[in-house]
């Protein structure tokens, strides 16, 4: 059972009175601390509708204990770990992320399209000062703790909720001082009945990214699921859903490009009926009111919502999502695939945790002496090792 620490009082968080608690607690802006450590862990106050749910402050996971609903694994574990304090800066007045971007947030003229943003493929500088588009939508799935599961969740995960923890995840983040969420757009589930209204607030969110009179153009960011990539009159277009009638126009020559740098993304979601292909634009309006895509990179996540990158991973992926222990999957960010890193971690296993590794056929020597690096950095942590090569997955450590 957990407990939270509010103001004076101790709360466990099933209390009929922690309620009004948090309520007050939100209208205030205090923050709540999680128990799980002598200290406490500063934590947050999210509104959903007429609940008030308690969220995990931005890089703050690894503050919690393993055994706590909030702990998240070692930042080295995963492409996150050479971002911190370079490309992600926690200000500590605020309890903000403040992000330093690889892409463009503006446009001016009408260049051509740059490539979409997927692996990098330069140099360790590039890894460490920026995010990538790709790094960000990692980014925002693992604030918005869509990368943790247990089957106890099962069927309990859909758009609607998927939409409010991204969304919430963008209110705790910055760009050049300003809201992450006052440029990102998150599709809202669609309904027929309510139509209208969710097109209002949408043309209302869309604002920021008409056309100016003069200067550049800003753009803002998309994060949502792709129904499919289809022939327009000139050039293509991209269809999201939940947003019926609305599409994203994008150039031939940079949907060529998407076809060939994410072919095994969209391999993947072509296989499997019930993935998800999602993907993270920067987009304008062109005079017409027309959405523009600038720059893409897509994603594909399991029934469940919880990424993968090839088939092996989708196997690990199916397998931990049956188990009733929780899990945490590990995300690339700014790596390329010749990088390794966790696939996945299952933080509650005793008696001590497991961290899982996926090591593809082809690996090389380098490959291998990073992997060993990197077990051998955290030694409190279990190692179980998948060596795709060598036949098929070992049984997984859990209950």
């Amino acid at each position: 059972m957990r407990r939270y620490r509010i103001g004076s009082a101790i709360f466990e968080d099933d209390a009929a009175a922690m309620r009004p608690a948090l309520r007050e607690a939100y209208e205030y802006r205090q923050r709540p601390l999680c128990l799980c450590r002598d200290t406490g862990i500063a934590m947050y106050i999210a509104r959903m509708g007429d609940q008030f749910l308690i969220k995990r402050m931005p890089l703050s996971g690894g503050d919690h204990d393993p055994a706590c609903a909030s702990y998240e694994p070692p930042y080295e574990l995963s492409g996150l770990g050479t971002l911190m304090g370079t490309a992600i800066q926690l200000d500590p007045s605020s309890g903000l992320a403040a992000l330093k971007l690889d892409f463009s947030l503006s446009r001016t003229g009408s260049r051509a399209a740059p490539v979409a943003s997927g692996e990098n493929h330069e140099t360790a500088r590039n890894d460490v000062k920026r995010l990538t588009l790709r790094g960000l939508l990692h980014y925002l799935w693992h604030e918005a703790e869509l990368t943790a599961w247990t089957s106890r969740w099962a069927g309990k995960r859909h758009w609607w909720n998927v939409h409010w923890h991204l969304v919430e995840a963008g209110k705790q983040m910055t760009v050049k001082g300003a809201p992450l969420s006052d440029i990102l757009f998150v599709p809202e589930p669609f309904r027929s009945a309510n139509k209208a209204a969710i097109e209002q607030r949408r043309a209302t969110a869309l604002a920021a990214a008409l056309p100016p009179k003069s200067g550049p153009r800003k753009l803002m960011v998309l994060v949502g699921e792709v129904k499919e990539f289809a022939p327009a009159r000139t050039g293509q277009k991209m269809v999201v859903k939940h947003m019926p009638g609305f599409v994203f126009l994008i150039d031939d020559s940079l949907h060529r490009r998407i076809q060939a740098r994410f072919e095994n993304e969209i391999a993947l979601r072509g296989v499997d009926d019930s993935s998800h292909l999602m993907a993270i634009a920067t987009f304008g309006l062109n005079t017409a009111g027309l959405a523009v895509v600038e720059e893409i990179a897509l994603m594909v996540v399991s029934e469940n919502w919880i990424p993968y990158e090839s088939v092996h991973e989708k196997k690990l992926v199916d397998a931990l999502a049956v188990s009733r222990e929780r899990s945490l999957k590990g995300l690339r960010y700014n790596f390329a695939s010749d990088r390794p890193i966790a696939a996945a971690m299952i933080p509650q296993h005793r008696p001590r945790p497991v961290v899982l590794y996926i090591v593809p056929a082809h690996a090389s020597d380098q490959y291998d002496a990073g992997l060993d690096e990197l077990i051998a950095s955290r030694p409190e942590m279990d190692a179980w090792i998948w060596r795709t090569g060598e036949g098929e997955m070992p049984p997984l450590p859990v209950r």
